[in-house]
C-alpha cells in the first residue's frame, strides 16, 4: 500500500540510469550528448552523477524548477541546455562547471535574485543565453566572461543596458529584442520623451568596414542588417508561440550553435521548420 502512494503521489518522469544510459547519442563531432528534452521531467536526475564522459546535456522543455548542488560535479560538462523549463534559482555550484561552453536558460522564471554571482566563474563560456525570464539586472561578475561572444537577454525587464556587457571584450552579437530599455539625452538627463526601444544591438567600431562606420555614426544603419544578424545560440520563439510559452514547450526544439539553415531537418518537421525559418527571415 505504502509502495502504491508513493507511485502514485510522484510527480513528473523518474529517469532511471538505464533509461540515461538508451538516451545517449554521439554527436557528429563526436561529443557524448544525452537527450532528455520534453519527456516530464520535474527533478534533476542525480543518476547522471554516474555518466561521468558525458560532455553535453539537453534537459529542454521539461518540468524543472530547481537545479541542485551536486551539478557541480559534473566538471566535464560543455554543453547545457536548460530552456523552457520552471527555474528560479541558480545554484552557487553553478559557477563549478569550468568547461561549459554554452548555457542555455531561455523560457525560464529566473529573476535577478536567482541568477547566480558565480555564474561569472565560468571563464570558458562562448554562449550564454538568457532570454524570456525576469532579469531587469546582471550580475557584476558576467564582466568576467571574457570568452563569451554571444549573449541573448531578450523578453526580460531590463530598462538599461547592464554595464557589465560593455566590457565584454569579445562579445560579437547581443540579442536584447523586446525589453523596456529607455535612453538618455547626451547631457544625462532622462528625456521626458523616452519610449521603449524593441530592439538593440551592440556592434564594435572595429568590426565595421569604414563605410559602414560613417553610416552608423550617420545613424542611417539599415534595418535589413539586423534582419539578418544570426544569433545561433540565441533562439527565441515566434510571435504566435510567445503568446503562448508552455505550447512552445511541447512543440519546438532549440538546436545547437552548430546548427546552420540549408542543413536538413526530418521530414514532417514543420514545427521547427516554421520556427527557424522565422528566426532567420
Amino acid at each position: 500500500m505504502a509502495k502504491g502512494k508513493r507511485a502514485g503521489g510522484a510527480k513528473g518522469t523518474k529517469i532511471t540510469l538505464k533509461m540515461a544510459k538508451n538516451a545517449l547519442r554521439v554527436t557528429p563531432d563526436g561529443k557524448l550528448r544525452l537527450d532528455l528534452s520534453n519527456v516530464g521531467i520535474a527533478t534533476f536526475p542525480k543518476c547522471l552523477l554516474k555518466l561521468r564522459n558525458i560532455e553535453e546535456i539537453d534537459l529542454s522543455r521539461n518540468k524543472l524548477k530547481i537545479i541542485p548542488e551536486f551539478i557541480g560535479q559534473l566538471s566535464g560538462l560543455r554543453w547545457l541546455d536548460l530552456h523552457s523549463n520552471q527555474i528560479e534559482q541558480l545554484p552557487e555550484s553553478i559557477g563549478l562547471l569550468g568547461s561549459l561552453v554554452y548555457l542555455n536558460l531561455c523560457n525560464n522564471n529566473l529573476d535577478s535574485d536567482g541568477l547566480s554571482p558565480e555564474i561569472g566563474s565560468l571563464r570558458n563560456l562562448q554562449v550564454l543565453n538568457l532570454g524570456m525570464n525576469r532579469l531587469n539586472a546582471l550580475p557584476p561578475t558576467l564582466a568576467t566572461l571574457t570568452n563569451l561572444t554571444e549573449l541573448g537577454v531578450f523578453d526580460n525587464l531590463f530598462t538599461q543596458i547592464p554595464e557589465c556587457i560593455n566590457v565584454l571584450p569579445n562579445l560579437m552579437k547581443l540579442n536584447t529584442k523586446r525589453n523596456p530599455v529607455s535612453y538618455t539625452q547626451r547631457d544625462g538627463k532622462d528625456s521626458d520623451s523616452v519610449k521603449p526601444t524593441g530592439n538593440l544591438f551592440l556592434v564594435r567600431e572595429g568590426d565595421l568596414c569604414h563605410p559602414c562606420l560613417e553610416k552608423c555614426r550617420r545613424k542611417k544603419l539599415l534595418d535589413r542588417s539586423q534582419r539578418k544578424s544570426n544569433f545561433s545560440g540565441l533562439i527565441s520563439p515566434n510571435s504566435v508561440a510567445r503568446g503562448n510559452q508552455e505550447n512552445w514547450r511541447q512543440q519546438t526544439t532549440t538546436s545547437p550553435p552548430s546548427f546552420q539553415k540549408g542543413q536538413a531537418r526530418p521530414a514532417g518537421d514543420t514545427n521547427t521548420l516554421s520556427f527557424m525559418n522565422n528566426l532567420y527571415a
